[in-house]
């Protein structure tokens, strides 16, 4: 691990710079927006116009990096970025706010697939996990900081639209004058998305909800918090809780998804979260147990996230894993687009208020536990499985790529003839390429078996 961080410091520090400006302008938005008097949906459109940024940053800046290069987006999308955020306090309107935070977030997508190309090109096969470990977990205390710098500010002044502003231009120092050679980038192979559904129906119900889920933890934890009455200090504690739970709770996760079917592991985490949320939206809690809940939620989210890129993965081979990465990630943020919008409508005055956010998470747990559990009834489990992988929502494309790129190649277990016959036909990407016939693809084992017996018995042959 020291290695990994000797040789790719600069590019950590300046993704901790990144996420701590990331997170300072996404919770005070939320708070400076209620002080202006914009609705909670007003605000909602807000919030969710970051996730279609992002989106339509992951769709087009893998071109531009194509054309003109690292460097040069690297530079142009950080200055942009810069610009924006101090942009916010001179221009009270939330649909001018809106449009920003679509700029924002086209602009951290790239900026975020620049540095996860840069990461993933300078490690190696034995270092590439631990690197990609290091590098969330950094995306974490980014994020965990921010929380802390927005308790002892003035939401109302200037000073803590500056900062994200400062701290983004900061963060491009040490990546501009790394000694990285700027690595190549490609795109890979398409999936469609209905080839992708074939191959996991429950990757891309599961990823769509958790979208959803994650949109509005990330987007709507200061409304929510704001028009609960709370104060700056309690918001940022409770915004803290979310990515302390998932920081702490990940690890153990993944580890026992290695041991069980993940699906169960899914169904588990799933209720759960629908009775704690549940809980939250029909009894009035302390400060204190809202902690609680908000740790256990972001605890269960950033787990589930990965356990579905994990389970996709095990019907995948690999060279349609970062297709499949692609389609997966793009769909999730489709998922959240809409998590804000329909949040900001339940927390209306008129609708739930308050209460709507735990509902709304409710509903998508609910919805994903009932799904796993009925696609446990129609897929047995894979006998061989792929590796768990540490993977943030707001990773890009790249970044969950190198997660996956190192799993071993998953071969349907011929103990579930059902399962291997319909994962060995999702296995083919190609229209033109035929899936082979069972008794074709049995044959080199039955030859192996019959030369094998051939040996032990050499007499029975000649008989």
């Amino acid at each position: 691990m020291l290695r990994v961080l000797y040789t790719t410091w600069p590019l950590l520090l300046g993704v901790l710079l990144l996420m701590v400006g990331n997170g300072v302008q996404g919770s005070l938005l939320g708070i400076r927006g209620t002080m202006e008097a914009f609705t909670t949906f007003q605000l909602s459109f807000v919030m969710s116009a970051y996730f279609l940024g992002f989106l339509l940053g992951s769709r087009y800046v893998p071109g531009m990096l194509q054309h003109v290069g690292h460097i040069r987006v690297f530079a142009a999308l950080g200055s942009l970025i810069s610009a924006v955020l101090v942009l916010y306090p001179m221009v009270i309107h939330w649909q001018a706010w809106a449009l920003m935070r679509v700029i924002i977030g086209f602009g951290f997508a790239g900026v975020y697939i620049t540095a996860e190309s840069w990461l993933n090109d300078t490690a190696t096969n034995e270092t590439r996990g631990q690197a990609l470990s290091a590098y969330m977990i950094v995306q974490m205390a980014g994020i965990i900081s921010a929380q802390g710098l927005l308790a002892f500010g003035d939401p109302f002044g200037y000073d803590l639209f500056l900062i994200p502003s400062v701290l983004v231009s900061l963060a491009f120092l040490p990546l501009l004058l790394a000694t990285y050679p700027s690595p190549s980038f490609e795109t890979g192979q398409r999936l469609g998305f209905r080839e992708l559904y074939r191959i996991s129906p429950l990757g891309c119900v599961g990823i769509f909800l958790i979208g959803g889920v994650f949109s509005a933890m990330f987007g709507m934890a200061a409304v929510w918090g704001s028009v609960s009455l709370l104060s700056v200090g309690q918001i940022a504690l409770f915004t803290s809780a979310l990515y302390i739970g998932g920081l702490i709770l990940q690890y153990p996760i993944g580890r026992l998804s290695d041991r069980i079917d993940r699906r169960k592991i899914i169904v588990w985490l799933s209720v759960v979260a629908t009775v704690v949320m549940a809980v939250a939206t029909i009894f009035p809690l302390p400060f204190p147990v809202y902690l609680v809940v908000a740790a256990l939620l972001g605890g269960i989210t950033y787990p589930i996230y990965g356990l579905i890129i994990a389970y996709t993965n095990d019907y995948l081979s690999k060279e349609q894993m970062a297709a499949a990465s692609a389609g997966l990630l793009f769909i999730n943020g489709v998922g959240s687009i809409f998590g804000p919008l329909i949040v900001g409508w339940l927390m209306g005055p008129d609708v739930m208020g308050p209460r709507g956010f735990f509902f709304f998470v409710g509903v998508l747990y609910a919805a994903l536990a009932g799904y796993a559990a009925w696609r446990m009834t129609k897929r047995a489990t894979p006998v061989v499985t792929g590796a768990y992988a540490n993977i943030a929502p707001m990773a890009s494309a790249v970044a969950s790529v190198a997660a996956v790129e190192n799993a071993i190649e998953i071969n349907p277990s011929p103990e579930n003839p059902e399962a291997a016959a319909e994962a060995a036909q999702a296995l083919v990407i190609q229209r033109d390429q035929p899936v082979p016939p069972a008794s074709e693809e049995s044959a080199p084992q039955q030859q192996g078996d019959q030369a094998a017996e051939d040996r032990e018995n050499p007499g029975q042959r000649d008989a």
